[in-house]
């Protein structure tokens, strides 16, 4: 059995695509699609069916804590589950479910495993993630491996957007820091386990993503998120000077940009304050 959540905020209209996507898959291994719902009952209420499973949250618990609900209803029920977190705006590929199925499979002992991501023009939107925390540098590759012809390549941290995970590896069921709302909680968990000796790798399986369909909603918020959760990561995974020398950069960044565009300004001096009141 293969469990994919994915996690709403009144996007049952994106959810409904990948449900298609799910359901076109030919031959397709027996699967449950878990949605977790951070909205309104009522907001993807006519999703549910026979293969579909609502769990209503009662708040919005922001990304991680979504897939944390998804990630306990599943382990209570089946430790052995390969579990996929995807997006509510991914869809599927023909084959990408069996795909993803027999390679869990076929490497019982990998614990993380991330995917190529696509946008629908073709475009790799993610092929690995990198981390120096020398630098504190935290980025997305948008190149494909060096060498296509293995099955898998370890990497740094994949992305939450497509996420598989051997569930039968963890114990106890593994979690998201519930302290990132939004943004970088993929890196941290990532980090997290691979330093307490699971492996993280990317592989070939492959899946289309449309980027911004949730985030361009509310782009401050967005950024705010985003500024918040980044010096989080960077205070749990880097050193001090490095941290202090990418919060001069953040600040100095949002003076720059304050003239021009003191929407965005605000935003990022937002996630500063937010951090450094949660911090205290």
């Amino acid at each position: 059995m293969i469990y994919l959540i994915t996690v709403n905020y009144y996007s049952a209209d994106l959810i409904a695509q990948l449900l298609t996507s799910i359901q076109g898959q030919s031959h397709a291994p027996d699967y449950r699609l878990i949605v977790i719902n951070n909205s309104a009952a009522e907001d993807c209420a006519t999703l549910a069916g026979d293969r579909v499973v609502i769990l209503e949250a009662g708040a919005n618990l922001g990304f991680g804590g979504g897939c944390n609900l998804g990630l306990n209803w599943v382990y209570e029920r089946d430790l052995a589950a390969t579990v996929w977190l995807i997006n509510p705006d991914a869809t599927l590929p023909e084959n990408s479910l069996n795909h993803a199925a027999e390679f869990c499979s076929a490497h019982p002992t990998l614990s993380i495993i991330g995917t190529i991501i696509s946008e629908p023009s073709g475009k790799i939107w993610f092929a690995g993630g990198e981390f120096v925390p020398e630098t504190g540098k935290i980025v997305a590759s948008t190149e494909l491996p060096a060498h296509p012809d293995t099955e898998y390549v370890e990497t740094s941290w994949v992305t939450g957007c497509s996420l598989l995970l051997n569930l039968q590896n963890f114990d106890p069921c593994p979690q998201f820091d519930p302290a990132y709302f939004l943004y970088y909680e993929d890196f941290d968990f990532c980090r997290r386990y691979a330093q307490q000796g699971h492996s993280v790798v990317m592989t070939s399986i492959h899946v289309i993503h449309q980027p911004s369909a949730i985030a361009s909603r509310t782009p401050t918020l967005t950024l705010q998120n985003s500024t918040f959760s980044y010096l989080l990561a960077l205070k749990r995974h880097t050193s001090q000077p490095v941290f202090w020398y990418r919060l001069s950069r953040i600040l100095f960044h949002a003076v720059r940009v304050g003239a021009v565009q003191p929407q965005r300004a605000i935003a990022i001096l937002k996630g500063v304050l937010y951090f450094w009141q949660r911090s205290l």
